[in-house]
């Protein structure tokens, strides 16, 4: 049982299905929490919603009217949203030469437009928390964008940018907007991708959803517009 109190608490977990999203819907379940964990995807195996949680698949996250009827049906079924947890997104690798527009075009769809239209739309659901929080995924890599990363990289410095500018505007209010910025996260996928390289030095699943959950909970309510590097080994 987590050692934060989330209990009886409703967070909207985007990219619910996969690796990352999936592991925190998990947790946050475990920890008392109602959660919907939102997807694109309708289902995958061996990913089955836990109790306590509502699935709403088949959601494009770019498109606001999609968007804003998948948070009514979350606020319904689940009662009044308490956070938003914005891990939807993807990954492209590919030189500004012989690249493509498309794929900068795609990136920012992903990675920043989802999150700014989940953000939009979540904004009237948290002002009746009484401790609203949102939690973003950047991307360490986004300081300092390497060879074939740039589309990716710039996407993700918008994710930070989306944080910091949030946060100000909402600071006032009692809801807070941080980012976590991790480096390369130990899944399947990213082993499968990239088999010669050292997994002990990588961000386990685990280490990275125990930051987002105390950025979610009332111990840390003081803090607001921070980018929190969560960088393992690399």
């Amino acid at each position: 049982m987590s050692e934060f109190r989330l209990k009886g608490k409703h967070y909207v977990v985007t990219g619910a299905l996969g690796s990352l999203g999936y592991s925190l819907s998990l947790r946050l379940v475990d920890a008392g929490a109602r959660v919907t964990m939102v997807d694109l995807a309708e289902s995958i195996e061996g990913r089955e919603p836990p109790k306590g949680s509502l699935l709403l698949g088949g959601v494009d996250l770019t498109n606001e009217e999609a968007v804003e009827k998948t948070f009514k049906v979350s606020k319904a079924k689940l009662g009044t949203i308490d956070g938003l947890i914005n891990i939807a997104g993807g990954f492209s690798w590919e030189p500004i030469k012989g690249g493509t527009l498309a794929t900068w075009d795609r990136m920012y769809q992903m990675n920043l437009r989802s999150a700014v239209v989940a953000c939009s739309v979540v904004l009237p659901y948290l002002s009746k928390s009484n401790n609203g929080a949102i939690v973003n995924i950047g991307a360490a890599a986004a300081q300092k964008a390497a060879l074939g990363m740039g589309a990716y990289t710039a996407s993700k410095s918008g994710v930070a940018r989306l944080t910091e500018s949030l946060a100000e505007e909402l600071k006032l209010e009692k809801v807070r907007v941080n980012a976590v910025l991790p480096s390369i996260i130990d899944t399947a996928a990213n082993r499968v991708n990239m088999p010669d390289e050292d997994f002990s030095r990588w961000v386990k699943v685990e280490e990275l959803c125990a930051v987002i959950e105390f950025l979610l909970s009332d111990a840390a309510s003081a803090v607001t517009g921070a980018c929190v590097p969560v960088i393992g080994k690399v």
